[in-house]
């Protein structure tokens, strides 16, 4: 009777153990959902228009007859804070979906050329000087070209060898080739014209957003996120190596499909509303795991949130930093490179 009531204890406390760390994982997740509300309130506050109680109170209580207030709180601030929570959100789950997916903390979403391709669409569309719909519309149709080009070479190719691998290799060089198109078409642009408008573009900025953008885009990086959100604790199974997860009966290629496609839907997605805006896929999953840990069933949630509020604080910076507005995707990068060498400096001293 002793090694039954031992293994009775030990299921006892694996029990224990497990519901401590997701009421543990929950509260954390509570705790970043509050910060995000409090990073929108204040994203909502900030601008060159000040906002006073009454102004707030009047579009909240009589939103038709408030005036400038209800234009600025409800076409200009209200889009801009949509957006950037959909792209900070979409783009750092999409870098924690391929981080465990390839089981690589250094992939980024844009890994298989969706951002190139997707930013050489909109040069593109600037070009032939098509209005924004259209410019969207082929900027999201080229980024999935993209992916969907280095995935069949890669298919074709993996005859030998890790597919995985083959795939990233393939991915990187789909991303120079389209990084190769978006220079020539600024190379042929009318530099006193349309040179200035893609090289804005391309930037990153949520100055020019309004409601049908944020609706446009939207629906295809929720579309995207739905099934990563419910697919993640998979990626837990995953993480344990390609064989493993053949033996406990998990469909790694689908698996895999799955995510690439949605992680590429949100990348495209987010380049077809406000350009190129980089480094939230590949720091801020780093953060997460380091407030929530390496376990996908809290980890993506968390990305997502924190991704979201990193963004929105982001673009606060971008507002006021200087007389001019600078756009987003410039001061991601400022801040969001020498965090990386941070991270890489820190994980490196832990393994010394």
């Amino acid at each position: 009777m002793a090694p039954v009531s031992l293994l009775e204890d030990e299921a006892e406390e694996a029990a224990e153990d497990h519901q401590l760390r997701h009421s543990r994982g929950g509260g954390t997740l509570a705790i970043l959902a509050l910060l995000l509300i409090l990073a929108a309130l204040v994203s909502l506050a900030i601008g060159s228009y000040t906002l006073s109680l009454h102004d707030w109170w009047s579009v909240l209580t009589a939103p038709a007859t408030s005036g400038t207030a209800g234009i600025v709180l409800l076409q200009v601030r209200l889009p801009r804070l949509l957006a950037g929570l959909l792209v900070g959100a979409g783009l750092a789950l999409a870098g924690a979906a391929y981080q465990g997916l390839f089981n690589n903390p250094m992939v980024s979403p844009d890994i298989l050329g969706a951002t190139a391709g997707a930013g050489f669409g909109a040069a593109l569309g600037i070009l032939f000087g098509w209005n924004i719909v259209a410019i969207q519309g082929l900027s999201f149709v080229t980024g999935l070209v993209a992916v969907l080009l280095a995935w069949s070479l890669a298919a074709g190719l993996c005859r030998r060898g890790d597919p995985v691998l083959m795939l990233v290799l393939v991915g990187i060089l789909i991303g120079s080739l389209f990084a190769a198109l978006i220079s020539f078409t600024k190379y042929v642009a009318d530099p006193y014209n349309k040179l200035p408008v893609i090289t804005y573009w391309l930037l990153g900025s949520f100055a020019s957003i309004v409601p049908k953008d944020v609706e446009l885009a939207g629906i295809p990086i929720v579309l995207g996120c739905i099934p990563l959100l419910l697919l993640r604790w998979r990626l837990n199974v995953l993480c344990l190596g390609e064989e493993e997860a053949r033996t406990l009966g998990l469909n790694t290629r689908r698996l895999r499909f799955i995510v690439i496609v949605c992680a590429t839907l949100i990348t495209a997605a987010t380049v077809s509303l406000c350009g190129m805006v980089g480094w939230i896929g590949l720091v801020v999953p780093h953060l997460a795991r380091m407030v929530v840990g390496p376990n996908h069933k809290v980890l993506l949630p968390a990305a997502a949130i924190m991704g979201g509020c990193f963004l929105l604080l982001m673009d606060d910076v971008a507002r006021t930093a200087g007389a001019l507005e600078i756009p987003v995707g410039i001061i991601t990068a400022l801040i969001g490179a020498p965090f990386f060498l941070f991270l890489l400096m820190r994980e490196r001293r832990s393994h010394v």
